[in-house]
């Protein structure tokens, strides 16, 4: 279990994926739960399918909300690729916690390039604690396949067990649309009990 006194996450997909709904989320409940907070503008290429990361910070006091190489307490990764792109931002004995989709970055596409094969394989290799889901699945049973950003928060959520659910639920609420609430409080649900500590 991760507590929140110092904890760095780094949330990475693709553009169109809700990186940045996530970390706002996430940000939310850590400032709800009276916790300093700085997430990072989003860097990358934010069009559709270009790679996009934010970083979370959360402490008692936070100076700079940019996470450097080996820093990481977690990725949150929504494709595996971006999985492995950013574990060298992670703390040894970290956790990654991956969505097993792939999606083709722009020289795959165009033939330039192939997709890197048995990337869970090699993530399974490293000094880290490795979480893999179908969160595309799970979010689609719930009726939007956009939910997967929330489903991978509930998955994290099982790990800061000192963050009530009211907390989650008013964060949530906060960030999306009223009309989008019940399909995302599904999604976020299927991510909490699919991998509870």
């Amino acid at each position: 279990m991760k507590n929140l006194d110092c904890l760095n996450v780094l949330i990475v997909g693709v553009g169109g994926q809700g990186t940045l709904l996530a970390s706002k989320f996430l940000g939310a409940a850590a400032a709800l739960s009276g916790k300093d907070v700085k997430v990072s503008e989003v860097h990358g290429m934010s069009q559709r399918g270009g790679s996009v990361i934010t970083c979370v910070k959360i402490g008692e006091k936070i100076a700079s909300p940019i996470i450097d190489e080996g820093e990481a307490d977690m990725i949150l990764a929504f494709e595996q690729l971006e999985a492995i792109r950013w574990l060298p931002y992670l703390k040894k004995g970290g956790t990654i916690i991956t969505n097993i989709q792939k999606i083709n970055p722009m020289p795959v596409v165009s033939g330039a390039a192939k997709y890197p094969e048995n990337i869970i394989d090699v993530l399974k290799k490293s000094d880290i604690e490795l979480v893999t889901l179908d969160a595309l699945g799970l979010a689609a049973e719930c009726g939007s396949t956009k939910a997967v950003n929330v489903v991978l928060l509930g998955v994290l959520a099982s790990r800061l067990s000192e963050v009530p659910a009211s907390i989650w639920e008013e964060s949530l609420k906060s960030v999306v649309p009223a009309k989008m609430y019940d399909i995302n409080e599904k999604a976020f649900q299927k991510g909490v009990h699919s991998y509870e500590c």
